[in-house]
């Protein structure tokens, strides 16, 4: 297994998360384990799984979770889509963008530029938040 992107291949970094995630997250290790290159899901032999059979199950996960509308747009058509809906979310929910490139793993440059299109409907708040500070 690779390192993380732009790191030494040995490298690591802190990920926050809810402690809600943390406590599935220990409970899965638990009852799971962990692959010798730490991975949590692998083969019945340790190994990562084939990138056909993960889009396999991905294609049919999708068709229990969404509607037949949803399952024919491109909404999560990866697994790898849920990340950039995660950081959306976090986004418009108001999470600093220093944090939430932190928990990405991306510099705030990066971050504000593949996400800055994502931040929608925050006018209202932004100007509230600024009469606030100027009347403090």
């Amino acid at each position: 297994m690779g390192g993380l992107k732009h790191r030494e291949q040995k490298a690591n970094r802190l990920v926050p998360i809810p402690p809600e995630l943390v406590e599935i997250l220990r409970r899965h290790i638990e009852e799971h384990g962990v692959a010798e290159d730490g991975r949590l899901f692998r083969t019945s032999s340790g190994k990562p799984f084939p990138g056909s059979t993960v889009s396999k199950v991905w294609r049919e996960a999708r068709t229990y979770a969404f509607t037949p509308d949803q399952v024919a747009s491109p909404l999560a058509g990866r697994p790898y889509d849920l990340r950039h809906a995660a950081v959306a979310l976090w986004l418009n929910a108001g999470v600093h963008a220093p944090e939430a490139a932190e928990r990405a793993g991306h510099g705030v440059d990066v971050m504000l530029r593949v996400y800055a299109k994502c931040i929608d409907g925050q006018r209202e708040v932004a100007n509230q938040r600024i009469l606030d500070a100027l009347a403090a």
